[in-house]
Protein backbone atom coordinates (compact mmCIF):
# COMPACT_ATOMS: atom_id res chain seq x y z
CA UNK A 1 0.00 0.00 0.00
CA UNK A 2 1.11 3.43 -1.08
CA UNK A 3 -0.13 6.75 -0.84
CA UNK A 4 1.09 10.49 -1.61
CA UNK A 5 0.34 13.50 0.66
CA UNK A 6 0.68 17.18 0.96
CA UNK A 7 3.49 18.60 2.40
CA UNK A 8 4.01 22.57 1.97
CA UNK A 9 5.41 22.96 -1.39
CA UNK A 10 6.60 19.46 -1.68
CA UNK A 11 5.33 16.11 -1.76
CA UNK A 12 5.35 13.23 0.45
CA UNK A 13 5.48 9.35 0.13
CA UNK A 14 4.44 7.14 2.54
CA UNK A 15 4.17 3.23 2.46
CA UNK A 16 4.00 0.24 4.16
CA UNK A 17 4.12 -3.56 3.48
CA UNK A 18 4.97 -6.75 5.68
CA UNK A 19 8.65 -7.11 4.99
CA UNK A 20 11.59 -4.67 4.31
CA UNK A 21 11.98 -6.24 0.75
CA UNK A 22 8.14 -5.32 -0.07
CA UNK A 23 8.57 -2.23 1.15
CA UNK A 24 11.51 -0.62 -0.65
CA UNK A 25 9.10 -2.05 -3.88
CA UNK A 26 6.54 0.04 -3.03
CA UNK A 27 8.01 3.27 -2.39
CA UNK A 28 9.56 2.87 -6.27
CA UNK A 29 6.04 2.01 -6.83
CA UNK A 30 4.72 4.86 -5.11
CA UNK A 31 7.39 7.52 -6.84
CA UNK A 32 6.27 6.03 -9.74
CA UNK A 33 3.13 7.01 -9.24
CA UNK A 34 3.76 10.61 -7.94
CA UNK A 35 5.05 11.16 -11.40
CA UNK A 36 2.83 9.92 -13.76
CA UNK A 37 -1.00 9.79 -13.39
CA UNK A 38 -1.84 6.49 -14.64
CA UNK A 39 1.35 4.25 -13.32
CA UNK A 40 -0.29 1.07 -14.68
CA UNK A 41 0.07 2.30 -18.15
CA UNK A 42 3.62 1.87 -17.89
CA UNK A 43 4.78 -1.49 -19.23
CA UNK A 44 7.53 -3.98 -18.15
CA UNK A 45 9.23 -3.85 -21.58
CA UNK A 46 12.84 -3.38 -20.73
CA UNK A 47 14.49 -5.17 -17.24
CA UNK A 48 17.29 -3.69 -15.75
CA UNK A 49 19.59 -5.01 -12.85
CA UNK A 50 20.43 -2.34 -10.17
CA UNK A 51 22.91 -2.52 -7.34
CA UNK A 52 23.09 -0.17 -4.40
CA UNK A 53 25.66 -0.63 -1.35
CA UNK A 54 24.62 0.77 1.92
CA UNK A 55 23.24 -0.28 5.54
CA UNK A 56 21.46 2.25 6.72
CA UNK A 57 17.72 1.59 5.82
CA UNK A 58 17.37 5.47 5.49
CA UNK A 59 20.26 6.90 3.59
CA UNK A 60 19.52 3.15 0.86
CA UNK A 61 16.09 4.13 0.40
CA UNK A 62 17.14 7.78 0.11
CA UNK A 63 19.90 6.35 -2.75
CA UNK A 64 17.77 3.98 -4.04
CA UNK A 65 14.61 6.69 -5.18
CA UNK A 66 17.91 9.19 -6.46
CA UNK A 67 18.71 6.04 -8.41
CA UNK A 68 15.24 5.60 -10.33
CA UNK A 69 14.81 9.42 -10.34
CA UNK A 70 18.42 9.74 -12.05
CA UNK A 71 17.48 6.71 -14.94
CA UNK A 72 14.23 8.60 -15.40
CA UNK A 73 16.05 12.26 -16.03
CA UNK A 74 18.80 10.23 -18.02
CA UNK A 75 17.24 7.46 -20.32
CA UNK A 76 13.54 8.77 -19.41
CA UNK A 77 12.73 5.32 -17.85
CA UNK A 78 9.38 4.70 -15.96
CA UNK A 79 9.29 1.28 -14.26
CA UNK A 80 6.13 -0.49 -13.49
CA UNK A 81 7.74 -3.35 -11.15
CA UNK A 82 10.22 -4.01 -8.69
CA UNK A 83 11.96 -7.19 -7.37
CA UNK A 84 14.14 -5.88 -4.56
CA UNK A 85 16.67 -7.45 -2.16
CA UNK A 86 17.41 -5.55 1.23
CA UNK A 87 20.30 -7.19 2.42
CA UNK A 88 22.86 -5.60 5.52
CA UNK A 89 25.23 -4.35 2.68
CA UNK A 90 22.68 -2.73 0.51
CA UNK A 91 20.19 -4.16 -1.99
CA UNK A 92 19.89 -5.29 -5.63
CA UNK A 93 17.14 -5.29 -7.56
CA UNK A 94 15.25 -6.00 -10.83
CA UNK A 95 13.37 -3.35 -12.35
CA UNK A 96 11.18 -3.92 -14.84
CA UNK A 97 9.67 -0.57 -17.57
CA UNK A 98 9.73 1.13 -20.62
CA UNK A 99 10.70 4.75 -21.96
CA UNK A 100 8.65 7.49 -21.19
CA UNK A 101 6.14 8.25 -24.08
CA UNK A 102 4.14 11.23 -23.96
CA UNK A 103 1.44 9.89 -25.85
CA UNK A 104 0.82 7.07 -22.86
CA UNK A 105 1.96 8.77 -20.40
CA UNK A 106 0.53 11.57 -18.62
CA UNK A 107 2.90 13.89 -15.84
CA UNK A 108 1.29 14.10 -12.52
CA UNK A 109 4.21 15.94 -10.88
CA UNK A 110 7.96 16.87 -12.26
CA UNK A 111 9.98 15.61 -9.12
CA UNK A 112 12.87 17.58 -9.12
CA UNK A 113 14.93 15.43 -6.22
CA UNK A 114 14.51 13.38 -3.63
CA UNK A 115 14.90 14.62 -0.04
CA UNK A 116 16.33 13.51 3.72
CA UNK A 117 13.93 15.82 4.94
CA UNK A 118 11.62 13.69 7.42
CA UNK A 119 12.93 10.42 5.72
CA UNK A 120 12.32 7.29 7.44
CA UNK A 121 12.06 3.47 7.47
CA UNK A 122 10.64 1.97 10.59
CA UNK A 123 9.31 -1.27 11.88
CA UNK A 124 5.93 -1.10 13.23
CA UNK A 125 3.71 -4.17 14.47
CA UNK A 126 5.62 -6.36 12.42
CA UNK A 127 5.32 -4.47 9.31
CA UNK A 128 7.63 -1.57 7.82
CA UNK A 129 6.48 1.69 7.13
CA UNK A 130 8.28 4.20 5.10
CA UNK A 131 8.04 7.86 4.58
CA UNK A 132 10.11 10.20 2.14
CA UNK A 133 9.37 13.96 0.94
CA UNK A 134 10.39 15.04 -2.64
CA UNK A 135 11.26 18.08 -4.27
CA UNK A 136 8.40 18.84 -7.10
Amino acid sequence: MHELFEHTADLGLRATAPALDALFAEVAACLVSAMVEDPARVQPAQELQIEIAGADREFLLFDWLKELLLRFETDRMLFASFDVRVGEAGLTATVRGESFDPDRHTFAHEVKAITYHELKVIEVDGAWLAEVIVDI
